[in-house]
């Protein structure tokens, strides 16, 4: 249980009800910040204004899996007022208080360095990736039904990369009977590749790949599909990058060239948006009850 703990969520989208839902249930004391236009009420949480927040009390605050952008503003889709997580604020906290966020950026590990507070970044972790693997991996399916003309079935598809994401994206687009080839540049990967029943191939050779593809699913957080590689593929291909902002696609050359590239990070929060909060709630409760 959490009694007795108060703990400040700011901002988020609608995986943050799930969490509150379920730190309520644990009988946290929750400051909502960002949330005025939230209909829903939860037992112990009460909407609070940043200037409202006892902050002397506060032994844990979460951050949206966006965390901040560069001006130090976090984003939230209940509400319509600019809020903004400064040093000065986060000084006012107890010593032991820790900051929780999904992704991490410069502001925000300049933030938590100047005001000496512990920062926890929850998608670095292992449990967390790998289970919103599965609502990607989904949300990559439907990505590709609605932006292409053939079936999944019999497609020619090369996934980039064979991380937790890659790994669990290679193996539903291989069940749904499409002709996978999978690239990595680790030996290891690649010989994982080959017991899985997937054509392996290293990403150096990525451009003698791509010129019969149908579909190219990126992982990979660098630009590996760059213009090169991309004068190479079939018009028609469809990209769908996976990987965090910028994605690793020349995605200027694409349009350039007519090429449907479409970027998707977050894939969980937008697609399956209550089980990828149930999946974070899950990991948040027992570190704070740990903490």
């Amino acid at each position: 249980m959490l009694t007795g703990k108060a703990i400040v969520v700011i901002g988020g989208d609608a995986r943050q009800l799930e969490i509150i839902r379920k730190l309520s249930t644990l009988d946290a004391k929750l400051s909502l910040v960002g949330f005025e236009q939230l209909d829903d009420g939860y037992i112990g949480a009460s909407k609070q204004a940043m200037d409202e927040v006892k902050w002397s009390s506060v032994d844990a605050i979460l951050l949206p899996v966006s965390g901040m952008n560069a001006n130090g503003e976090i984003e939230t889709i209940f509400s319509n007022e600019k809020i903004i997580l400064t040093p000065d604020i986060v000084r006012q906290t107890p010593e032991h208080c820790t900051i929780y966020s999904g992704i991490t950026n410069e502001t925000l590990n300049n933030c938590v360095k100047k005001a000496k507070r512990k920062l926890v970044q929850l998608m670095g972790r292992d449990d967390i990736a790998i289970y919103n693997s599965i609502p990607t991996a989904e949300g990559a399916i439907m990505m590709a039904i609605q932006h292409t003309d053939i079936t999944i079935h019999s497609a020619k598809i090369a996934v980039l990369g064979l991380g937790r994401v890659g790994m669990s994206v290679a193996r539903t687009f291989d069940a749904l009977g499409a002709d996978v080839s999978v690239g990595a540049n680790e030996s290891h990967q690649l010989a994982r590749i080959t017991e899985m029943g997937l054509k392996p191939f290293h990403t150096d050779k990525l451009i003698d790949e791509v010129s019969t593809i149908d579909i190219c699913i990126n992982t990979v957080p660098d630009l590996i599909i760059t213009a090169k590689v991309l004068a190479e593929m079939p018009l028609h291909a469809l990209i769908i990058d996976l990987a965090s902002k910028p994605g690793g696609t020349d995605f200027r050359y694409a349009e350039k060239r007519g090429m449907k590239a479409l970027l998707a990070p977050g894939l969980p929060g937008i697609v399956a948006p209550k089980t990828a909060g149930r999946i974070l709630a899950n990991v948040l409760a027992d570190l704070l009850q740990a903490d």
